[in-house]
């Protein structure tokens, strides 16, 4: 069982920066990928970005690529997500999740049907 926290949302100004952290409980946090999701009001929840835990390979969707930065600190049980020139459409409820498959494609990290847990989720507002 893995447990999932997480922190760091608030209110932000258009191009500001947050940075969101999932602290995990779990002594094979190391054995797990983590994918950061978000889901706004009305709409389908999306991926953001996931990190393997083999060599540490990254992916992220086309809206956040090269604003946001996703990292992980094993010896912490924790993983990071920076996000900088943060717009509008960023305004989320940001969600952590961690799956213990070793996907050959990132396919499906890229689907939250590919995760197994979940955090509760922490709100992410950027204002105009």
């Amino acid at each position: 069982q893995v447990q999932l926290v997480e922190s760091g949302g608030g209110l932000v100004q258009a191009g500001g920066s947050l940075r969101l952290s999932c602290a995990a409980s779990g002594r094979t946090f190391n054995r797990y990928a983590m994918g950061w999701f978000r889901q706004a009001p009305g709409k389908e929840r999306e991926f953001v970005a996931a990190i393997r835990w083999s060599a540490g390979r990254t992916y992220y969707a086309d809206s956040v690529k090269g604003r946001f930065t996703i990292s992980r600190d094993n010896a912490k049980n924790t993983v990071y997500l920076q996000m900088n020139s943060l717009k509008p459409e960023d305004t989320a409820v940001y969600y952590c999740a961690a799956t213990g498959v070793d996907y050959s494609r990132s396919y499906y990290l890229e689907r939250s049907t590919g995760y197994d847990y979940w955090g509760q989720g922490t709100q992410v507002t950027v204002s105009s």
